[in-house]
């Protein structure tokens, strides 16, 4: 039997297995009786059956399922990035819609992020496949069916958490209607609005200047007297609520090492409120060689360098924020602040590189090159940093629309307050 010249055969196999599956075993059967007498020939079951005959020629694949999950994205942080996670487990291919400013704006209040900063941020999250730009807020009925028919969407995803659009009705209603939702777990311990909690409240102890933040005299006087706080943890209440396990960490984790031929890459720094500029450095980190490994400082290097204040997400948080990047394939969680000899032999590190735009900060004075070793053995690499956004810069946004993010705050606090009052166990990753 010819394959290619029985399309209708196979498409009818392909979509209605039940139906062609009885009508083959029908026409098996009559072939036995009707060779007794001599009559047509009809191939016998088992040359129809996988594995026999014409099945190896060619096989057709199983249609990947699609899913959906849209969001503002606006201070992108590890939350966002098990949230997408859990959503392309959902799914084979994961499709992101990203809100527009506008869009944010009539719903919510005033972005921290631009538009082109957010798509940065969710198409460098390795889980992605597609972004759509400018994704409506509200899922109406001609979007939805946009999603289905243009876009191929099987289900549209969401976590447990409610989502009420300005008037109080559901934004995902139609979706749930139609039997095409999914839900997954909100991520505990962090959201967009306690980010802001925190950059605001360390505004209420440091004074911005145009080259980062730096303590007031009186701030200086007032901080000898106070006992130490946590990195990561404001003085006016914000602790981060985050339980790091080591189970999430292996959920980010892509789970393997280098290669025996590949070169490995390191970077190091804070990584504190992961943004676009840390993503743009990595990818072009990741372009110097086949393993991009990313040392992460540890809190009290970071408070060292910039400020009891900071960092503004602790060690995990933000190795967790890396982890999530495309470009990233292992971290060193809590990296010492020189490159050695020793490390460098430990993980076979071909080039050591870093970005021209940092945080600048009055510490470093007096402190050691950390690159002095990489530099001496010829492998330390200054790559041009494509964006000049830095943690400062998007914490200066929120302080300079003070009054603004202090009012959207707290009607959100408030929300958040009694979902955690009211919270219950969900199952879920």
């Amino acid at each position: 039997m010819d394959y290619e010249s029985n399309n209708w055969m196979w498409e009818g196999m392909y979509y209605y297995p039940h139906l062609f599956g009885g009508i083959m075993l029908t026409a098996a059967l009559l072939g036995l009786s009707t060779s007794y007498f001599g009559g047509i020939s009809v191939p016998t079951l088992p040359y129809l059956l996988p594995g026999f005959g014409i099945f190896h020629k060619k096989t057709r694949g199983k249609k990947p399922v699609r899913v959906y999950m849209d969001g503002c994205f606006d201070l992108m942080h590890y939350g966002h990035a098990n949230a997408l996670r859990q959503a392309k487990a959902l799914g084979d291919e994961l499709v992101v819609g990203v809100v527009s400013d506008e869009e944010i704006v009539a719903n919510k209040g005033p972005p921290v992020l631009s538009m082109e900063e957010r798509l940065a941020l969710v198409s460098g999250l390795k889980w992605v496949d597609e972004v759509i730009v400018k994704a409506p807020y509200a899922i109406t009925e001609e979007f939805m069916n946009q999603l289905f028919n243009k876009h191929k969407i099987d289900y549209i995803i969401h976590g447990d958490d409610p989502c009420l659009l300005p008037d109080g009705t559901d934004a995902y209603a139609l979706a749930k209607k139609v039997g095409r939702y999914k839900q997954i777990k909100r991520t505990e311990g962090v959201s967009s609005t306690d980010i802001v909690g925190r950059i605001l409240a360390s505004a209420k102890a440091v004074k911005v200047l145009e080259d980062g933040f730096i303590l007031s005299d009186t701030e200086k006087s007032n901080n000898a007297k106070e006992i130490p706080v946590q990195a990561g943890q404001a003085k006016v209440g914000y602790v981060s609520q985050f339980l790091p396990t080591s189970r999430r960490i292996v959920q980010f984790s892509n789970g393997k090492g280098p290669g025996p031929n590949d070169r490995v890459v390191y970077i190091d720094g804070a990584f504190d409120l992961f943004h676009a500029g840390h993503v743009e450095i990595l990818k072009t980190a990741r372009q110097l060689g086949e393993f991009l490994l990313v040392g992460i400082y540890s809190d009290q290097t970071v408070s060292e360098l910039r400020g009891s204040h900071f960092p503004l997400m602790n060690l995990h948080e933000r190795s967790l924020s890396v982890l999530s990047c495309r470009y990233v394939d292992e971290v060193i969680i809590g990296a010492p602040w020189e490159v050695t000899n020793d490390m460098i032999k430990t993980f076979n590190i071909s080039f050591v590189v870093h970005g021209t735009v940092a945080e600048s900060s009055s510490a470093l004075n007096g402190k050691s090159d950390p690159y002095a070793v990489p530099k001496s053995m010829g492998i330390f690499r200054v790559l041009e940093s494509p964006k000049t956004i830095t943690t400062s810069s998007v914490a200066q946004r929120i302080i300079a629309n003070h009054e603004i993010y202090v009012k959207r705050n707290a009607k959100k606090e408030a929300s958040e307050k009694k979902y955690y009052e009211e919270k219950k166990y969900v199952s879920g990753d």
